[in-house]
């Protein structure tokens, strides 16, 4: 137990609470050679450190972590992988993208108030070092759809944005879970980061094309009910 400790950085008693919780697989793979001695499998280092950085990191109670283990813990290893790959490679494209607050207001007619505002609604999310590039791309067409007359006289404001939220982030959980299920385990993490790279320009025009046609749909299914 004192090895295993050691090996996995974390403690003697935790590793014990994981054991007692069935998180470590079936009592057979630990051979006891006495009441107080015990020889653990070199695969029980790996595993209490996934266990681990579900609990810190994802905030994973037991009980979800036992129901990922017992499915296919390499696989749950893999999904680990996979997510902090995409989640650094996303860091990086943002942390070199990044703009200034000073040539974002040069740049677009948009008064601070509402940049402010839209900041305080996690809308945008800069950092000291500025805007990201996802942040510029909705302060640009935030800025197009005012010049284009979507006005705060005739009702539009920035709470607008939220209704896109809300809409968005039950899809997007869904194209997470569905993204991490089919490649996981099933192409190497290059490979499927480079699926998931190349997949981003055709999902924005997808999305954009699939609501041009809802759009006009139910621009059509107003104007068949006013007749009526």
């Amino acid at each position: 137990m004192s090895e295993l400790a050691e090996h996995s950085g974390v403690s003697a008693g935790t590793i014990k609470h994981y054991l007692r919780e069935g998180l470590l697989g079936p009592a057979t793979d630990v051979v006891r050679t006495s009441r107080n001695m015990a020889y653990y499998p070199e695969a029980f280092v790996d595993r209490v450190r996934l266990i681990k950085r579900l609990q810190e990191e994802r905030f994973m109670p037991l009980r979800v972590i036992r129901e990922i283990m017992s499915d296919d813990p390499d696989r749950a290893a893999r999904v680990i992988e996979l997510e902090d790959r995409i989640l650094e490679r996303a860091i990086e494209a943002g942390e070199a993208g990044r703009v200034s607050r000073a040539a974002v207001r040069a740049t677009y007619d948009l008064p601070r108030n509402v940049l402010a505002r839209l900041e305080e609604l996690d809308v945008l999310t800069p950092n000291p070092r500025g805007y990201d590039a996802d942040d510029v791309a909705i302060i640009e067409a935030i800025s197009r759809f005012r010049a284009g007359g979507y006005e705060q006289a005739l009702g539009f404001t920035v709470y607008d944005t939220l209704r896109y939220r809300q809409a968005l982030g039950p899809l997007v959980e869904e194209e997470v879970r569905t993204l991490l299920a089919r490649l996981a385990g099933e192409v190497d993490v290059e490979r499927a980061m480079e699926i998931i790279s190349s997949g981003a320009e055709p999902l924005r025009e997808l999305i954009g094309a699939m609501h041009s046609k809802l759009l006009l749909a139910e621009l059509r299914r107003h104007r068949g009910g006013a007749r009526e």
